[in-house]
């Protein structure tokens, strides 16, 4: 039997939720449906997903729910690509861009654009790095704008969250920012490997994750 997405969703909110009675709020079901969307589900794999006092998913329970957030993740995006190509061209855009890509170039380019567009509404929103593509995927972002490191024989690495066209908008040089007493610190360029031993602070929903230094 094919698994049945809207059982999944309903696990999702009640392992989320830790509660079957907030999960029926949140989805907009009776308590009694989502019992039984979870014992069906339960019944389907033959596994026992969710420990009922208190409510947390088991060993089983969590292994399914790696897998469940991609699986519902590519579903929405894909009723969200549908919906974008049968639907009539907007007057609104909405733009995600994560902290790093917000430029004084993307501000002029916004500037021009309500000029030459007057009746165009744009929203602009500063969103997490790794969010971006997954609200695009989605609809909630009509375009995203990311920053990151790249190379012609290494481009950027987005996540898999659906047919996303990318492209690369705008190069900026590397700035590395270290006390004045740091050894390299009077140099006036650096390679990574300089910094193999530094101490990095690493704040990956506003710059470069180190994990892709």
């Amino acid at each position: 039997m094919d698994m049945d997405p809207h059982l999944l969703r309903t696990f999702v909110a009640v392992a989320r939720c830790g509660s079957f009675s907030e999960a029926a709020r949140e989805l907009g079901y009776t308590q009694s449906a989502v019992s039984q969307h979870i014992a069906a589900l339960e019944s389907d794999l033959g596994a026992v997903l969710l420990q009922r006092r208190p409510v947390s998913a088991t060993g089983v329970g969590v292994r399914l729910l790696e897998h469940a957030g991609p699986l519902l993740l590519r579903l929405d995006a894909a009723r969200a690509d549908i919906a974008r190509l049968t639907a009539a061209p907007a007057a609104r855009i909405v733009i995600g861009v994560s902290p790093l890509a917000m430029t004084s170039q993307l501000t002029g380019t916004l500037a021009d654009m309500r000029q030459t567009q007057p009746l165009l509404e744009v929203t602009v929103r500063v969103v997490g790095r790794e969010a971006i593509t997954r609200e695009v995927a989605t609809a909630a972002l009509d375009l995203g704008l990311v920053d990151g490191m790249a190379a012609p024989n290494d481009p950027l690495h987005l996540p898999d969250v659906g047919p996303l066209t990318a492209m690369a908008v705008t190069e900026q040089p590397l700035a590395v920012a270290l006390p004045d007493q740091h050894p390299l610190a009077g140099r006036t360029s650096l390679r990574l490997t300089d910094l193999t031993d530094a101490r990095w602070i690493d704040a990956p929903d506003t710059a470069i994750p180190l994990a892709q230094l």
